[in-house]
């Protein structure tokens, strides 16, 4: 269920550095990804102006390459001993229900295991990785619709979403890339956004409709996404009924 439109406009620095791209690799892997520069500005949300420093996010939402990584501990040398970090649990179900695991999203995945793979990538690169805030996305959502309007036919060309996607997800990047050149930026899977305490998605997923994706596009979070899940309390790391939800990471500059 999508909540409310949110007003959004914004005045961004400029954007010479915008789409410029870095890879990061994970140490004791061969698993690597890219992210995209989007530059600092002004961003009007609700009528109040909120500034955005310059910041990376990951070209395509995060993988189960990368998750597998953390979740099933391959990042650890043979033989060695266990690390003092917290990994997901055995989930009650097949998150990725055999749409496909290698390239495609990660998906099922609850706010409080992004997040802890944000704070696992940090230790590992040193570097600062985290959720985007809503502020972050919506000044990458704004440069990533471009000037053009988002009609259901551009949509269409870059989201998998209700009218293409076959009420499921799709691999990573095999759609037409936005104007920041993200991919999945709209549609694919929902993606967590840091909120505060409200548990929210941004950009909608391959459940919704092409006319109803793009900047505004927002969720938050009910019972009914994890309501399979017997354990009491339930699962922090899954979603038993969220598989149109994943997520992508930001780098502080």
């Amino acid at each position: 269920m999508l909540a409310p439109l949110v007003a959004v406009s914004t005045v961004a620095q400029a954007p010479a550095a915008a789409g410029q791209a870095y890879r990061e690799t994970i140490a004791n892997t061969v698993v690597s990804f890219e992210l995209v520069h989007v530059p600092g500005g002004t961003i009007t949300v609700g009528g109040t102006s909120v500034d955005v420093k310059p910041f990376y996010i990951g070209k395509t939402e995060v993988t189960w390459d990368q998750y597998d990584v953390f979740a099933l501990g391959l990042d650890q040398p043979k033989g060695g001993g266990a690390d003092a970090i917290a990994r997901p649990s055995q989930p009650y179900s097949a998150p990725d229900y055999g749409w496909g695991h290698a390239g495609y999203p990660a998906i099922s995945i609850a706010r409080p295991a992004a997040e802890a793979f944000a704070e696992w990538l940090s230790v590992k690169t040193g570097k600062k990785y985290r959720l985007p805030t809503e502020p972050e996305w919506l000044m990458a959502a704004a440069m990533a619709a471009g000037k053009a309007p988002l009609t259901p036919q551009r949509i269409n060309a870059m989201s998998w979403n209700a009218s293409n996607a076959s009420s499921r997800t799709h691999a990573t990047a095999s759609k037409s890339p936005d104007a920041l050149g993200l991919f999945d930026f709209f549609g694919n899977a929902a993606e967590w956004v840091s909120a505060g305490d409200a548990y929210v998605t941004r950009g909608g997923s391959f459940r919704d409709a092409p006319e109803t994706l793009g900047q505004n596009t927002r969720a938050v979070q009910d019972d009914t996404w994890n309501q399979r899940d017997p354990q009491l309390p339930k699962s922090r790391w899954w979603l038993s009924d969220g598989p149109f939800v994943g997520f992508r990471v930001v780098c502080e500059q």
